[in-house]
């Protein structure tokens, strides 16, 4: 990616490191939070509205006819809600023109972390480059990547960016090696987890759509739209 900007990365984690985020904050959560927000706006969703616990998703939807609600705890469904944190769910929903409002444990309650005045962009792989695109057209000093939970995929996906920014070619194999070595992706791999194996095969592919998703705020929430970049 050419670019004639210096620009600082700041690598963070979590709550705390959304609290520190200086320029711009780039909120990353591969599995699943972000990489459904992208698929929910690519097809057809007019909007995603994050909140941080599932009693508030609940609440907005019923101010909300026809809002769709995607929530997990601690990474498992909700009894309940029907559309858990995941990909290959929302591939399958009908969203044309839809809200769609997500709760989830790590990305919602990091993203609504980050301090007033501090810019948002909500991220992971499948949007990267096109995230990366939309906060260089903002001519930022500073980007914080923001790794949501400490997992080897949101670590990934940070250098991932870092090195497209660096004007390199990043290795993504080389990359997700740290998490295709754990235990927590057997698992996945092997669909002993809702959602998986399906949620990773449409997580883990880099760059599949053309718009950033910026976070806006709103009243008891943080609303994201496709930005696309030409």
């Amino acid at each position: 990616m050419r670019h004639d900007l210096l620009v600082e990365i700041v690598h963070a984690l979590g709550i705390e490191g959304a609290r520190q985020a200086r320029g711009l904050a780039v909120v990353i959560d591969v599995l699943r939070s972000f990489t459904v927000s992208a698929y929910a706006l690519a097809g057809g969703a007019r909007e995603c509205r994050l909140v941080t616990t599932t009693d508030a998703a609940r609440a907005l939807a019923t101010t909300m006819p026809g809002a769709l609600v995607c929530a997990e705890e601690e990474g498992l469904p909700v009894p309940g809600i029907a559309i858990s944190n995941s990909p290959t769910q929302i591939v399958a929903a009908e969203l044309t023109g839809k809200v769609l409002i997500q709760r989830s444990s790590a990305g919602t309650p990091v993203a609504a972390a980050v301090s007033e005045g501090i810019d948002i962009f909500a991220a992971s792989l499948v949007v990267a480059s096109a995230t990366l695109q939309a906060c260089l057209l903002r001519h930022p000093t500073t980007l914080t990547l923001i790794a949501s939970a400490d997992d080897p995929e949101d670590h990934a996906c940070a250098v991932y960016m870092e090195t497209i920014v660096r004007g390199e070619t990043p290795d993504l194999d080389q990359l997700l090696q740290p998490l295709r070595a754990t235990e927590r992706y057997k698992r996945l791999i092997n669909g002993e987890w809702p959602g998986f194996p399906t949620d990773l095969e449409l997580a883990l592919q880099p760059d599949r759509f053309g718009f950033a998703m910026p976070a806006q705020r709103q009243p008891g929430y943080l609303s994201l739209r496709a930005e696309s970049i030409a």
